[in-house]
């Protein structure tokens, strides 16, 4: 792979470092927020931004990310204007990777060509279509690699071997682990199981391997960072922003502060701990 993701992961693991990366919703609580709360994340330790696109029926996400969509829903966010905050983005930052997040109907919508060239022209570096099986997405990650856009797949708790090999041959940028069964913003996070995991999915791929779903503090991120070649932390991140919905000067500010909470945690981790990551497959 090529461009920003592989560049970030490459630095990273030069420096032994963990990638922290934040999800949020675009347009959540109103549109205005999201660049200027983008730029606040990046300053504050995070490596890679996952950003939502708003969608009315967000089916892999808990009640946390759903009610991040409607308020973003209630000033009209579409993915036109989400390539747009991205466009906008990239003015100041032309470093940080950026992979969008969401669900299959805006895109095809939108024309898998038109999509792809709106997502390399605004700066997109990955897209995520939560919805979009492997055995359906060789059309659309083509689509996407011929525009250098990465096609970034997940894998669950119940992928096998077969699986996994099937969505690692298909899948680019970096590898998104589901860390637990349910949707967004579940509990119960198993480290053990994860890094049992993590094992086979690495047996297969050379992909960097990020781990999400169920990582809601900084003690949680630093267990996983032991292992793992990214954070992804949703839930616990949009809670505070939806928290703040009618302070919304209040979110980049408070949302940066928790994101470097996570950063200071992983780096104790990856700087002096005795964990059994073994280094980033980029």
């Amino acid at each position: 792979m090529s461009g920003r993701l592989a560049a970030r992961f490459r630095d990273l693991g030069a420096r032994g470092r963990v990638a922290l990366i934040p999800f949020i919703t675009a347009g959540d609580p109103e549109p205005r927020i999201t660049v200027p709360l983008m730029h606040a994340l990046v300053k504050a330790g995070a490596d890679v931004i996952e950003m939502g696109v708003p969608f009315s029926d967000p089916m892999a996400d808990g009640p946390v990310i759903q009610k991040a969509s409607e308020r973003a829903l209630t000033h009209h966010v579409r993915l036109a204007d989400v390539l747009a905050m991205v466009r906008e983005f990239r003015v100041l930052d032309s470093a940080t990777p950026v992979v969008l997040m969401g669900y299959l109907n805006p895109v095809e919508a939108m024309g898998y060509g038109r999509f792809a060239v709106g997502a390399r022209e605004a700066g997109v570096d990955g897209v995520l279509t939560v919805d979009l099986p492997p055995e359906e997405g060789e059309e659309l990650a083509g689509v996407l690699r011929r525009q250098g856009v990465e096609p970034v797949f997940l894998l669950a708790p119940t992928s096998d071997a077969e699986r996994i090999r099937r969505i690692v041959r298909l899948a680019g940028g970096f590898v998104y682990y589901v860390s637990l069964r349910g949707v967004t913003g579940s509990a119960n996070l198993d480290v053990s199981e994860v890094e049992r995991k993590l094992k086979l999915i690495r047996a297969e791929t050379r992909l960097p391997v990020g781990v999400g779903f169920g990582i809601g503090s900084p003690e949680a991120a630093a267990k996983v960072a032991r292992f793992a070649d990214a954070v992804i932390v949703g839930s616990a991140l949009v809670g505070r922003i939806g928290a703040l919905a009618s302070q919304p000067d209040r979110i980049a500010t408070e949302a940066a502060a928790f994101i470097g909470q996570l950063r200071a945690a992983m780096d104790s981790v990856a700087s002096g701990g005795t964990g059994t990551r073994p280094g980033v497959h980029a």
